[in-house]
Order: structure tokens, then sequence, then C-alpha cells
């Protein structure tokens, strides 16, 4: 995992080191109703509560198209979101500033990106998710306040991008609210 990490997701520089990083190895219910095993790499610090946050998610057969480290797709956060990938680590800053994203300490998730997409100024991101921005729509992998997946974050200490004021970004959980 080390050397598919190195140069892609993880890189000189990175606020973490590859040391401080765990590959979870997860159970989880897709699409297709049917079970699946994904993978995460997230913060050695968050291992355990991410996987008890799984556990709750599986066991409220919360659907996810996908579940791969963002190796899988050259450390693309786009390419990554596109493919409606649930994932954890990627060593970047926050799109349009010098600041490290969450998701370079490994201590932030995004869920089902095209279901559950960013709004900023009235866009969503990914671009592809647009539809998805009208929040009456219905689908059990919308995540919504107070959900399944809301209560299972919420269980271990993260707070939900859905509850932002300034913009909102309902794929994203974070230990620290950013």
């Amino acid at each position: 995992m080390r050397a598919r990490m190195s140069g892609v997701s993880w890189h000189r520089g990175c606020p973490v080191a590859l040391d401080e990083l765990r590959l979870l190895r997860l159970s989880y219910w897709g699409f297709d109703h049917a079970v699946h095993q994904g993978e995460l790499v997230v913060n050695s610090s968050a291992a355990a509560s991410l996987t008890q946050a799984f556990r709750q998610l599986f066991a409220a057969r919360f659907p996810i198209r996908q579940m791969r480290v963002v190796d899988d797709f050259g450390g693309d956060d786009e390419r990554s979101m596109l493919a409606d990938n649930t994932s954890a680590f990627n060593c970047r800053l926050v799109p349009g500033t010098d600041v490290w994203a969450q998701h370079a300490y490994g201590l932030a998730v995004d869920i089902n990106p095209l279901e559950n997409p960013e709004i900023r100024d009235g866009r969503a991101d990914p671009p592809a998710a647009a539809a998805w921005a009208d929040r009456s729509r219905s689908s059990p992998a919308m995540i919504r306040d107070g959900d399944a997946a809301w209560r299972a974050f919420r269980a271990i200490g993260w707070t939900w991008g859905g509850d932002w004021r300034s913009l909102k970004d309902y794929m994203h959980f974070s230990a620290n609210g950013l």
C-alpha cells in the first residue's frame, strides 16, 4: 500500500507521515443490494471510530456505490467523485487555497459524491451531480440531517458538511468540522 500511495495520494510534504495512516477494509451495502468489500485509508487516530461508524452504516443498510482508495483514480479527487466513490485520505489542499484539506490528514470522509454534492454559490461539485443539488429529490444514498449516516458519524463526534452555513458539502464528514 505504501508503494501504491507514494507519489499518488501521498507525497513528501504531506501533513501526515505514511506511518500515521491505516488501511481499513470494510463491508458495505452496494446500490445493487449486495454486500461488497471496500477500502479506505484513514488517520490511525480515527481508524477505530470510523470502523464503528461504517458498522452502523452497514447495520442500517445504507447504500454506498463504491469504496476505493483514491489511488485507484490516480489521486485525482475529481475522478474519484465522478465515479461516485466513497473515499477518505488524499493529500490535497482545499480547492482554491493553500490550506490542507482534512482529507490530507486522513480525518475526513466523502460518501456518495454524486448523490451528495458540494453546493457553493448555487453550483454543484462535481458538476455531474447538479441534479442532486435539489435536496427535495429522494434516494436512499442521499445523506440528510438525522438519517443513519448523520447519526453514525455524530456518534463518533464527527460533523457533517451539510450542516455548514457558508456552503453545503453533503458528502463530507470530518473530525474537526472542516
